[in-house]
């Protein structure tokens, strides 16, 4: 009898942690909850003390606003906006993301997240997820690079998973444009979308070896030069008087993704298509597609018009399977999962909102 009688009591206990995993599992729930402001209770200095951490480093080094934009997009597109590509440690054993040949050795920003973190919680312990300051960097190193605002919604939980595996999801340089179209696809991403993110390649830089088999033959004895279809043959000598004929993954020499204005955001990177100037295979495919290439002639000819849809994509991706509420934590050390015990309540008990939007550019 006492046993039955407890079997009951927990009969509601367990129904109750099903139904909140099963909301963790619904998306437009999740995206529901994040709104603009969502720190301005629990922590209203928290925007800017990322944005501190993210001009101190920007100070010292612009290149770091290009990796902490792609820290982010690196983020969302596995296991979505979570902060998993942040984890050093996978609790379930095995390799993380970080370790993965798409993010290693060429993802950067980790220790500007960790100052932001630092920063945070110094001043609000236990309340803002790594998450949210991966999404609030990005905007900050947008606006530094390219003048470009707009809020971000918050709300984001940390994920307690990486797996080295899931990388998959994230676009190769080798991509063609049905395959670039399909992985955006798959994170609810329009093709106009892709068309646009992809102008983030107006900073940064890239290793060798994501782009040498444009330029060289490594296949044949000795390795042949080559200029791939699309490349600017002067481009491709630039190129390949660069990147050594055996470049290998671990090669260190890296070139400007675009060589005019490599730290400043701009629409330069759709003018330099057509010039047969985009350093990846997958860049080149934006003019291949009939659809692809009326938007580089748009975007070549309007940096304004881009730099909305810009902004307002971020925004979008930055939705992408996102944990809010009770799902996920919020980390204490963003490069590692809380212990059982330390799992941070929700930063915010305020009801959920739906997104507000605000864009601007300047």
């Amino acid at each position: 009898m006492a046993a039955a009688t407890a079997r009951q009591a927990r009969r509601p206990a367990a129904r109750a942690a099903l139904l909140a995993l099963a909301v963790c599992l619904l998306p437009a729930v999740a995206r529901a909850q994040l709104r603009v402001g969502f720190y301005d209770t629990t922590c209203p200095n928290a925007e800017a003390l990322v944005r501190q951490a993210v001009a101190a480093a920007f100070a010292k080094d612009a290149g770091v606003a290009a990796g902490l934009i792609r820290l982010h997009f690196h983020d969302c597109f596995v296991r979505g906006c979570d902060a998993s590509v942040l984890l050093s440690v996978n609790p379930g054993g095995g390799q993380t993301e970080r370790d993965a040949a798409p993010n290693n050795p060429s993802l950067r920003g980790f220790e500007v997240i960790d100052a932001a973190k630092a920063a945070v919680e110094r001043s609000c312990p236990r309340t803002v997820s790594c998450a949210d300051i991966v999404a609030f960097a990005a905007r900050d190193s947008v606006g530094l690079t390219g003048s470009v605002a707009y809020q971000v919604p918050a709300g984001r939980r940390d994920g307690r998973v990486s797996n080295k595996s899931e990388t998959v999801d994230l676009p190769p340089p080798s991509s063609t444009a049905k395959e670039l179209t399909d992985l955006f696809a798959a994170k609810n991403l329009t093709l106009e979308d892709m068309v646009v993110l992809s102008g983030a390649h107006t900073v940064g830089r890239s290793f060798c070896n994501s782009f040498v088999g444009r330029v060289w033959n490594q296949t044949a004895t000795p390795p042949a030069a080559i200029v791939d279809a699309g490349l600017s043959a002067s481009y491709a000598a630039l190129l390949r008087a660069l990147c050594p004929a055996n470049t290998k993954p671990e090669t260190p020499i890296t070139t400007a993704m675009d060589p005019g204005t490599p730290n400043v955001l701009d629409n330069n990177y759709y003018k330099l298509l057509p010039r047969g100037m985009g350093l990846f295979f997958s860049d080149n495919q934006l003019r291949v597609d009939a659809r692809m290439a009326a938007l580089v002639g748009s975007f070549a000819a309007n940096e304004t018009l881009w730099k909305e849809k810009f902004a307002a994509a971020m925004v979008k991706m930055g939705r992408i399977q996102v944990q809010t509420g009770a799902c996920g934590e919020v980390r204490l050390n963003c490069s590692v999962v809380n212990p059982t015990s330390s799992i941070a309540p929700p930063a915010s008990s305020a009801p959920p909102a739906v997104d507000e939007d605000a864009i601007a550019t300047s």
